[in-house]
């Protein structure tokens, strides 16, 4: 399911303001350092509102899932159902899977590329001698397009794991042996029909899981849900890197495809719950200017090292002040 409304216009933005998908973060700052403060903060900002592509206001994301999902499992389960019913209805090219915006694919891989280069060299060293053996989950992967322009050639084995089964038939014939030009050093070893919100990895298995386009069908459960049961299928060190498009504030929800586009400061909030921790964060440059900022977020489960600043010789000599 290769992009959950990529292509968002921003026309409806221009109408309502106050949830403008124009290409900005949003600016709300997020501290864990005290979590009594943290606990009520993620209580206040969660109360930000949001619209769906209607133009329909909500007032604030649980207000939005009540009606969307409620507490009735059959309603969650239409919730998914419709979801992956539209891309079902969804032609298997780079065109259809980008929403029309075929050309968006080179922008995004040369991106994306840049921001992998800088984990594997900062986490991953001895990968670049052949020392390790490097493994990645491709999440929501769509006809295989980020793995075949990108996951491929970094990882020696890359799982593709699509609910969209037509996709995920395209991605296994064209990234057959005799069809793609890889090495035999790399390769796409398993093709996983399974929705995110029902998976969970072997243990121990990868290096990365990329999660790409995707997670925005998931509701907040069990975008948690996921994450946690997801940890278990990292190695020691490994990360998670999702890729998603970003509300300037709040959310925006799709009716159409049954998904929904989380703010920043959204996403923090999940990560937190998930026991996540950003390793290290990149806008994506060069997409048009009317679709959804989008970014790029390397998440660990390891808390991050804590810089110990030392004073300098010549403070640490001065005289305390009497008082």
């Amino acid at each position: 399911m290769q992009h959950h409304s990529i292509l968002y216009s921003e026309l409806i933005a221009k109408e309502f303001s106050f949830a403008s998908v124009r290409r900005r973060l949003a600016k709300e700052p997020f501290d864990r350092g005290n979590s009594r403060q943290n606990q009520t903060r993620t209580r206040v900002s969660m109360e930000k509102g949001g619209l769906d592509s209607a133009g329909r206001e909500f007032k604030n994301a649980e207000e939005m899932w009540r009606e969307q999902v409620g507490e009735d499992q059959s309603k969650k389960t239409e919730w998914y159902r419709q979801g992956v019913g539209y891309w079902e209805g969804v032609e298997a090219s780079a065109n259809g899977v980008l929403g029309g915006y075929g050309h968006v694919n080179e922008p995004d891989i040369m991106g994306s590329e840049a921001f992998l280069n800088t984990l594997l060299a900062e986490r991953f060293p001895d990968a670049a001698n052949s020392q390790r053996h490097l493994v990645v989950l491709d999440c929501g992967s769509g006809i295989g397009r980020v793995t075949k322009n990108l996951l491929i050639r970094y990882f020696n084995e890359v799982d593709l794991l699509e609910p969209v089964s037509h996709f995920l038939e395209t991605a296994r014939e064209s990234l057959a042996p005799e069809n793609h030009m890889a090495s035999d050093m790399h390769k796409a070893t398993n093709f996983l029909c399974v929705p995110l919100q029902e998976f969970t990895p072997e243990a121990g298995r990868y290096d990365i899981i990329w999660v790409q386009w995707c997670i925005g069908h998931l509701t907040d459960d069990d975008f948690v849900s996921f994450f946690k049961r997801a940890k278990v299928g990292l190695k020691p060190g490994g990360l998670f890197v999702l890729k998603e498009n970003i509300a300037r504030t709040g959310f925006v929800l799709d009716t159409e495809d049954r998904s929904i586009t989380r703010s920043d400061l959204y996403f923090k909030e999940l990560f937190c719950q998930c026991g996540l921790h950003i390793y290290k964060s990149k806008d994506q440059k060069g997409l048009p200017e009317e679709l959804f900022a989008v970014k790029m977020y390397a998440l660990t489960t390891d808390l991050p090292k804590k810089v110990h600043r030392t004073k300098s010789k010549v403070q640490a000599n001065r005289p305390g002040v009497i008082k």
